[in-house]
């Protein structure tokens, strides 16, 4: 299971409440892209629209410019393949607290590539400056151990 992209801001912008994996439906090309580690998942999310599930934003730069189709849009929205059940109960979830679904990262699974997403809430100016106090504390610890 090797992450073939990553949303490096996900977990320092969004405090994780659940993740799940889903499938996602692509052409050809596209796979070879995101195989190629050329997606790019930040500014992206997902969200459910008439009944279905979809990815929003997420940046696939065509493999090879020769062979794209013409009116090719990176960025358009793209299927998530979920079962009905967890659909349902991501909606629920959705309704009920104000929760934002983020994708989180991009993974190869036994050949398939799936989207690992994330149930989130947003954390606040405090809570970022809290994480980043303790990442500067657990450096310089490590530091003074090492030396």
């Amino acid at each position: 299971m090797t992450a073939l992209a990553e949303h490096n801001r996900a977990r320092f912008d969004y405090q994780i409440m659940a993740t799940f994996a889903t499938g996602m439906i692509l052409k050809g090309f596209e796979v070879k892209a995101i195989r190629a580690r050329r997606m790019n998942l930040a500014g992206s999310f997902a969200q459910i629209r008439g009944g279905k599930l979809w990815l929003v934003n997420a940046d696939i730069p065509p493999f090879q410019a020769a062979n794209t189709p013409k009116g090719y849009d990176q960025k358009q929205t793209r299927e998530l393949l979920v079962n009905k059940k967890e659909l349902l109960e991501i909606a629920r979830e959705l309704k009920s607290s104000h929760l934002t679904l983020v994708p989180l990262k991009v993974y190869d699974s036994h050949g398939v590539l799936k989207l690992e997403l994330a149930l989130a809430r947003p954390k606040k100016k405090s809570d970022k400056r809290e994480a980043i106090h303790k990442k500067e504390s657990k450096r310089e610890i490590d530091r003074t151990l090492r030396s």
